[in-house]
């Protein structure tokens, strides 16, 4: 099983050093284009292989676990890298219309990669440790990625970005001491066994908080999101999609995979502090959104409050809540991913981001206004849409419990949504451009490197919403593996009679 957990890491990372080789060459961005390529259908494999298998494990070098690097995909490591493989997909054929000739020499493409090998290797990866060199590893790519046009605006986003994550480093990374030295192990199949015999579960609840709060920034909820709004508008809007759809999931990943597997000993306090922390990252989020005007910081303040839907089916801890939040974790990348690919279009059509001085979009390129409708409308859970579905999932978790007041801030905060939503299209779309401008998608350089990928995510998210029950059947699958990760250790450690 190990070609198949490894191939997805050492494809991009390939595509990678070939990248950067030929990075003065155009056939740098054809690199990259195939090697995302790839990686899909490498991540395809792998999530065959774990339908028909079930959770499938490797070790590194031989070495026995938990002692050695563990590689391990269960249902929702799959999806994750395949969804991860189709958005990187997207975005290194859209990157033929948006990145320049000086990005592509400065690395633009390798370091896309990079990126794209951290982020699977968060997903994949068996213990703790080793989740916390694949986060160094997207630091470092996505601050290049951040940089990487020299601007003041950019500069200034990547420091704060920076800054705020090796704050959430450093607590990582004290966690990690902490929990090992409280358990002897940081395989995560381990530790799922060994944290039932701490003694001091007190103390094994203050260092649940610490990752609460590490994981916490890398998914940008409240109050720890601050670097995100004043970073994801900065770079070039390929970098912005796959920071908007990757970067932020992989924390959400990380809170579930730790919270469900390890830290479950005292839900009663863990999982109230993430309802207190999900009620507040949608309500601060969608105000923010509502507040701004330009395009991309709309969307930058959504990320935050979406990420709350997400962090509530967690905290909720039931099945159906838990399968709304795999739901929503799968919808959202293919949404907001889309979203930041055409508000870069609009861009290049318009000149400029703020809302209120662009227009005409509507009239000059109808078929870009379709593509935005369909995100925009699922983002904001109109029916049928793949949106409406996570959307309904995780309220009627919410009334199951009859947990009426968090409910409604769920239903509201799916209002404000609309409202950002009506905002630009109203503004960007509908209204004629204030300079008598009427951009036509056949000036746009490489049109169809920029619309195919477009396109493409529009079609998923209605696939998914107009037929939804085997998405929703497998997020049910994924939800009893994450409550009962027996297979995941058995697959890990062997079977122990």
């Amino acid at each position: 099983m190990s070609w198949y957990l490894t191939l997805p890491l050492i494809i991009p990372f390939m595509a990678a050093i070939i990248a950067y080789l030929l990075r003065s060459s155009p056939l740098g961005a054809w690199v990259s284009i195939i090697g995302s390529g790839l990686g899909l259908i490498a991540s395809v494999v792998l999530m065959a292989v774990v339908l028909d298998a079930g959770v499938v494990a490797g070790q590194m070098g031989n070495w026995p676990a938990p002692f050695g690097i563990t590689l391990v995909a269960d249902l929702l490591s799959a999806v994750m890298v395949l969804i991860t493989a189709i958005t990187g997909f997207a975005v290194a054929i859209y990157a033929l219309g948006d990145i320049n000739e000086r990005q592509a020499k400065l690395g633009y493409h390798a370091l896309f990669q990079i990126l794209l090998a951290g982020v699977t290797g968060a997903f994949l990866t068996g213990d703790l440790f080793n989740l916390y060199v694949w986060f160094e590893v997207m630091l470092i790519a996505s601050f290049g990625l951040l940089i990487l046009n020299g601007g003041k605006e950019q500069i200034d986003g990547g420091v704060k970005y920076v800054a705020l994550n090796l704050i959430s480093t450093i607590l990582f990374l004290t966690g990690i001491g902490l929990l090992y030295g409280m358990t002897g192990t940081l395989n995560f199949a381990d530790l799922a066994l060994k944290v039932d015999e701490v003694e001091n579960q007190g103390l094994l609840t203050v260092v649940a908080m610490m990752f609460m709060v590490a994981f916490g920034v890398k998914a940008a909820v409240f109050p720890l999101f601050f670097w995100l709004p004043a970073a994801y508008h900065t770079p070039s809007f390929s970098v912005s999609a796959v920071f908007a759809g990757l970067l932020t999931k992989v924390g959400v990943y990380a809170l579930i995979r730790m919270f469900t597997m390890v830290f479950d000993h005292d839900i009663g306090f863990t999982h109230t502090v993430l309802l207190w922390v999900a009620c507040f990252t949608m309500v601060i989020g969608v105000l923010g959104a509502a507040a701004q005007s330009d395009f991309r910081k709309i969307l930058s303040f959504h990320i935050i409050s979406q990420i709350g839907y997400m962090i509530l089916g967690l905290a909720l801890m039931t099945p159906l809540a838990l399968v709304g939040a795999v739901f929503y974790l799968v919808h959202h990348i293919i949404v907001k991913a889309n979203l930041f690919l055409i508000a870069g279009i609009a861009k290049r059509l318009t000149g400029g981001t703020e809302v209120y001085q662009i227009g005409g979009l509507y009239k000059s390129a109808p078929f870009l206004a379709v593509l935005f409708l369909i995100p925009a409308f699922s983002l904001a859970g109109f029916p049928p849409l793949s949106g409406f579905w996570a959307k309904y999932i995780i309220v009627k978790a919410t009334l199951d419990l009859e947990m009426w007041f968090v409910a409604f801030i769920a239903l509201a905060v799916g209002l404000m949504t609309i409202y950002s939503m009506t905002k630009i299209w109203a503004e960007a779309f509908w209204k004629p451009h204030p300079d008598g401008i009427e951009p036509e998608l056949k000036t746009l350089p490489n049109k169809a490197a920029q619309i195919i990928p477009v396109a493409g995510l529009a079609i998923l998210t209605i696939i998914i919403g107009l037929n939804p029950e085997p998405f929703v059947i497998f997020a049910e699958r994924t939800t009893e593996q994450l409550l009962d990760p027996t297979a995941y250790i058995t697959a890990v450690l062997g079977d122990p009679s």
